[in-house]
């Protein structure tokens, strides 16, 4: 199939070091390739890829200090889309909606993944006008708008050799791994750590948007040896690091939609310890791949049963449920069924 992927232009594809969209997007770049696709990739000029890449953008706008603003660079990667979507069988989105009045009259053709919350009451008027074929990450990410043109959950996953799994791992710290904000947890992270006596490990981006909160809630809590801000790291520091944890902790308090920490650490065959929250029910198999809690108390708890857990048999169910390849193969039986209503109307026009 000739398939256009259309990514944000916030960071590159794959991202330096953070970046979820934008990573997922990569893999499932490569793996059409690999397949035998032609794939035409719409991102920033530092991206890496084995499709033709257009570039929609100098570099990664969280790296250029002109872009003050996203809109006006996605403003001309909808139009360069659009100027070609007559050459793609699937157009694939993944810019949340702004594409949507550009290619309004040519949906079929078209599917657009969500990747963000959307229990936001500004995007009522978004999907009370439009109905483009939308993708969700996690079937809880549909709670808002149950009756929005979903044509499918499909699951995140990545390239199997990328977070190998890890015979032999340390096991003397908890990690945390993802952005700091309220939302994510990281001090109930601390708190958990704190009273298990355990060490804590966290590998976190830090926006401009949370600066404050790191600074006044945050930092003040990383005055104690057994607590260890590392920063953002990228896919090679984040073997070592994820694979030589005890334990993953997820303390999230927001409606994760997916969650790729999670799926991540089942590659390295940690378990996951997680609240439950949004699409976590949906991830973690409970007492497999990890624990679900529902308070700190219970993950303390938690934090003690966690080396009962298998640690292949984690990443084995991580080869069963998240890998690039089953990915990829369901977004391609979404592609074709698009393709084949799109023809179909085409003919009757």
């Amino acid at each position: 199939m000739r398939i256009a992927q259309v990514a944000p232009l916030i960071e590159s594809v794959p991202p330096k070091s953070y970046g979820g969209t934008e990573r997922v997007v990569s893999w499932l770049t490569e793996e059409l390739v690999r397949q035998g696709h032609e794939v035409t990739l719409f991102a920033s000029g530092d991206s890496r890829t084995a499709a033709e890449l257009v570039a929609c953008s100098d570099q990664g706008l969280r790296f250029d200090p002109e872009a003050v603003t996203a809109e006006t660079y996605h403003t001309v990667l909808i139009d360069r889309v659009r100027q070609r979507a007559g050459e793609f069988d699937a157009i694939h989105f993944h810019i949340d909606y702004q594409h949507f009045p550009a290619f309004r009259n040519i949906a079929a053709k078209t599917v657009t993944t969500l990747h963000g919350r959307l229990d936001l009451g500004f995007l009522k008027p978004v999907f009370a006008e439009f109905d483009m074929p939308l993708v969700s990450i996690s079937n809880n990410q549909r709670t808002p708008f149950p009756d929005a043109n979903w044509v499918r959950t499909i699951y995140h996953g990545l390239p199997p050799d990328l977070l190998p799994y890890c015979e032999a791992p340390s096991w003397d710290y908890l990690a945390f791994l993802g952005r700091i904000c309220e939302e994510k947890g990281v001090d109930r992270a601390i708190r958990i750590a704190k009273r298990v006596g355990m060490k804590l490990k966290i590998a976190a981006k830090v926006d401009k948007v949370d600066r404050e909160y790191f600074k006044e809630k945050i930092e003040p809590l990383l005055d104690d040896p057994m607590i260890e801000f590392i920063g953002e790291v990228n896919d090679v520091q984040k073997r070592d690091f994820l694979g030589n944890a005890y334990a993953t902790l997820f303390p999230i308090d927001w409606p994760e939609p997916f969650g790729l920490v999670m799926i991540e650490s089942m590659a390295c065959g940690v378990p996951v310890i997680a609240m439950r929250r949004g699409s976590v029910p949906e991830v973690i198999d409970h007492g497999v791949t990890g624990l679900i809690v529902d308070d700190e108390d219970d993950a303390v708890r938690a934090v003690r049963r966690a080396s009962m857990l298998n640690r292949l048999g984690i990443r084995q169910r991580f080869e069963e449920r998240f890998t690039a390849q089953r990915m990829a193969d369901d977004y391609l039986s979404v592609y074709e069924a698009g393709d084949a209503h799109a023809r179909t109307w085409a003919l009757r026009a």
